[in-house]
């Protein structure tokens, strides 16, 4: 199975990128946009001079639990720069849910509790409400995670979308804000009590 089809069989088709929208980042923006893949993991992810912003990582279900998810991030950790990703809220009947929210509590991931984060999935006109990790080995606040979420936004979501979906995603400001109450951090449930 190549890295797209584990990716598209893991990944729910409103967060899924076309193949075709992938092959040009790799492509047009191969100096930010970077993949790396194993026999039991896909890791796409972008690079830019100050954050990280994880887009993909799967890691086969039969290898999880060995630390290879553990060791990715390491690598992405000793560049020395805050790491973003996107998460959908847990969801009681989906058990990866828990299980992906667990694991970046445990690797001292923060929820970007006053950013809100609402896209319109172009495969299937809903609107999918997603929370914002983050880990920093700088204390980066969120101010400075919302600005790279815009970038990421910006450069990569949103990239050639009109070419590769015929439509055009809806503009930053509809999608990304900052907002001056915090919602509930979704992390909470999984830190470990001292």
């Amino acid at each position: 199975m190549n890295w797209y089809d584990k990716l598209s069989e893991y990944f729910p088709i409103e967060e899924m990128k076309s193949k075709e929208h992938m092959d040009a980042l790799l492509n047009d923006k191969k100096n930010i946009y970077c993949k790396e893949e194993g026999p039991y993991h896909v890791l796409m992810y972008v690079e830019t001079e100050t954050f990280i912003f994880v887009d993909y990582l799967y890691v086969s279900e039969k290898s999880r639990g060995s630390g290879i998810g553990k060791k990715l991030l390491a690598s992405l950790k000793e560049k020395g720069k805050p790491i973003i990703l996107e998460v959908e809220p847990i969801d009681y009947e989906d058990t990866d849910s828990e299980k992906r929210l667990r694991f970046y509590a445990r690797e001292q991931f923060h929820h970007a509790n006053r950013i809100g984060y609402r896209r319109r999935s172009l495969a299937t006109g809903e609107h999918n409400d997603m929370e914002i990790l983050y880990w920093s080995p700088t204390d980066a606040d969120e101010e400075t995670v919302y600005e790279a979420m815009k970038t990421t936004y910006e450069e990569i979501h949103t990239y050639k979308d009109q070419t590769f979906y015929g439509d055009q995603y809806d503009p930053t400001d509809e999608v990304l804000t900052f907002k001056t109450e915090q919602k509930k951090n979704i992390l909470e449930p999984f830190r470990k009590k001292k």
